[in-house]
């Protein structure tokens, strides 16, 4: 059925700048979400160096939990995301104080329900990149599209299909 296969996010180096940027790189290949829950109560006195790039620029990786600077929209499985919910779910409990696991399940699925809905409207191989400003209100992120013609993306991008 057209339209109706799951899209994400994953992670896409074009050169190591990545890696000079973030105080962690995500890994290409890897997940990822806009991750801006991590500066939700974030004042212009936290956005300094590195930690300012990640706020300004960087999509969240969810298996290193690093930042990457440019993602490319993939079609990803269902049993897939259900895998990625448990282990998003558990970063909120080690790293954000969420009080246990399944406390933090509905919001690690409303996080990566909101990238999937980004990514629905876009052709695989898009290019996203991600900018934020602290406003009055708390973080305003905006989402920039690079067409995949545009992007060369089938140069970098290693496509992987399952195994049926």
């Amino acid at each position: 059925m057209p339209g109706s296969e799951l899209k994400l996010a994953s992670a896409v180096h074009f050169d190591e700048s990545d890696r000079n940027t973030y105080f962690n790189s995500a890994r290409t290949g890897e997940w990822c979400i806009p991750g801006s829950f991590e500066f939700s109560n974030w004042t212009q006195a936290d956005l300094k160096g590195k930690a300012r790039q990640a706020f300004s620029s960087g999509w969240l990786g969810l298996e290193t939990f690093g930042r990457v600077t440019f993602v490319g929209v993939t079609r990803i499985e269902k049993l897939e995301i259900e895998g990625l919910v448990p282990s998003l779910a558990q970063h909120f409990v080690d790293i954000y104080g969420a009080p246990h696991i399944e406390a933090a399940m509905g919001v690690a699925r409303q996080e990566l329900d909101y990238m999937i809905g980004i990514c629905g409207d876009h052709a695989t191989g898009t290019l996203l990149t991600v900018s934020r400003e602290l406003v009055a209100e708390g973080v305003h992120e905006q989402f920039r599209t690079i067409e995949p013609k545009a992007a060369g993306i089938e140069l970098f991008a290693v496509h992987l299909e399952p195994d049926f």
